[in-house]
């Protein structure tokens, strides 16, 4: 009998039934997914400064997209997206100094995170109506 004999029998670890996601690796994730949304973002921003400069038809084009419900719906999230990499960044920042890297630590500052990307979302659209 090979080595392969018992291959099909063994259990996947940590297989995803039984893995339940805490709120570091959720926010990690979410760092990185965050992170290529807002190069998206950036395409968009400099495709609308190129059409600007290009002509008005381009222009009209690009600023119709961006100015709809859902453009602006892109832009708000993009917006979240900005002060959320920002805040875990700094975050990030504070564990490769190894401060806040207990589970309580960790888990309080992932709300924190999370809390102040919302209201300094909020605050920014205000301000910026």
């Amino acid at each position: 009998m090979g080595a392969d004999a018992n291959r099909g029998n063994r259990p996947l670890s940590p297989h995803i039934s039984i893995y339940r996601p805490q709120i570091t690796s959720v926010l990690s994730i979410l760092h990185r997914i965050t992170g290529v949304g807002m190069s998206v973002t950036a395409v968009l921003i400099v495709w609308w400064f190129i059409a600007a400069a290009t002509g008005a038809d381009q222009f009209a084009f690009i600023d119709g997209i961006l100015t709809s419900w859902v453009g602006v719906m892109v832009m708000v999230a993009s917006l979240w997206a900005l002060w959320f990499h920002f805040f875990n960044g700094i975050r990030h920042l504070r564990w490769d100094a190894g401060v806040g890297m207990g589970i309580g630590e960790s888990t309080r500052s992932g709300k924190i995170v999370i809390a102040l990307s919302i209201v300094m979302t909020i605050l920014t659209v205000i301000l910026a109506i």
